[in-house]
């Protein structure tokens, strides 16, 4: 028991000492705030702030609710950032493939907004979104496969395609006429259901359940097997008789695809609707989920709720304590920042080093311009 729990802290001690280092950067973000605007020093207003934020998303039925509805996205695109990572890429397009995801999905919905039964556009509305994200995912994997041109550069190039596509079309054919802004019509009743609560919607359970199978495709199948080969040696793998290139093409399409069910859900099931600046930082939000959760199913499930329950509770967070909602960025980025600079935080804190994991973020500049071989 006692090797186990030593091995259980190896692979959570800097998630952990991170979300730590954070909160008490915020707190100090706090107090030097509170002085610069009132001149006083408010060593409780930490205290208070983190009681407001923990109680506005755990504290009652309702903002448990709100925590999960808020971690759905983040999962899927927690996993879509992950299973990249386990192939060894950076899909930093999340964001785009999001957005094309919700476009198609809504562009489909309001097609069958009046449709009875509101299942069956539901559905297809879900599908459609789910490939869309998949066929934006699938154009870096081939570029990356075939010239090997880097999948960050190219996602990125596609984050700001994705944003003047959506702008464009609902600005255009989807826009609901004499609208005073353009925006698009209501999804109607290809909404996704809601299970409990105000806004408890089913796509809670179809992101869990997806973080089930990708957890079981990653480390039960012989095709996770070979993703993961690849992902941490491409010679290995294919000396071994595997293919690198359609690994790499596979694993961003279902990348896409996750990320792009994110989007579908978010306006199925939260809006219902997008305008021509629809934003959102689900997209590279999932990039922080994902490193927290070290690119581990479970793990990004947990991170994904941690992250949602700081959006839940930070309206809470300033109504009872004063405190800007926005100081919950502050907290997400500062506990990136640690993720990412692992090698120093364990050294300071003499934390014994790990399997796979954090260290696959390498793969920003690993075979960068470099063409992969079949």
């Amino acid at each position: 028991m006692r090797a186990r729990l030593r091995r259980l802290w190896t692979v959570i001690a800097l998630p952990v000492l991170s979300i730590v280092l954070a909160a008490l950067v915020g707190a100090v973000v706090m107090i030097f705030s509170e002085f610069l605007v009132r001149g006083q020093i408010s060593i409780l207003l930490p205290v208070n702030a983190y009681v407001a934020l923990i109680s506005g998303s755990i504290g009652s039925p309702n903002a448990i609710i709100n925590t999960l509805v808020n971690a759905t996205p983040l999962i899927l695109g927690g996993l879509a950032v992950g299973l990249a990572f386990k192939a060894g890429l950076f899909n930093i397009g999340a964001q785009g493939q999001f957005l094309m995801g919700a476009l198609v999905s809504v562009a489909v919905a309001t097609q069958f907004r009046t449709f009875e039964p509101g299942f069956i556009g539901l559905l297809v509305a879900l599908a459609a979104g789910t490939l869309a994200g998949a066929a934006y995912g699938f154009i870096p994997g081939v570029l990356k496969a075939v010239s090997g041109a880097h999948e960050v550069v190219t996602t990125i190039m596609l984050n700001f395609i994705a944003i003047s596509i959506v702008a464009a079309a609902v600005s255009t054919v989807l826009d609901v006429p004499g609208s005073p802004s353009p925006i698009t019509l209501d999804v109607g009743t290809a909404a996704l259901p809601v299970l409990i609560g105000r806004n408890g919607h089913i796509g809670i359970l179809i992101a869990l359940a997806m973080a089930a199978v990708i957890s079981w495709l990653l480390f039960k199948t012989t095709w996770g097997y070979e993703l993961r080969t690849a992902g941490a040696n491409p010679e290995a793998a294919r000396y071994a008789g595997m293919s690198p290139r359609s690994i790499i093409v596979a694993a961003m399409s279902m990348a896409g695809g996750l990320a792009g069910m994110a989007g579908a859900i978010e306006v199925l099931g939260v809006t219902h609707h997008m305008t021509s600046s629809y934003g959102t930082t689900v997209g590279f939000d999932s990039i922080a989920v994902a490193l927290l959760g070290r690119t581990n199913p479970l793990g990004i499930v947990l991170a994904a709720l941690l992250f949602g329950g700081m959006r839940a509770g930070a309206v809470a967070m300033q109504i009872n304590a004063g405190v800007p909602a926005e100081l919950v960025g502050v907290l997400q980025a500062t506990i990136l920042f640690f993720i990412v600079a692992s090698s120093v935080v364990r050294r300071i804190f003499r934390l014994r080093a790990v399997g796979p994991g954090l260290d696959e973020a390498t793969t920003i500049t690993r075979t960068y311009g470099g063409e992969v071989k079949a």
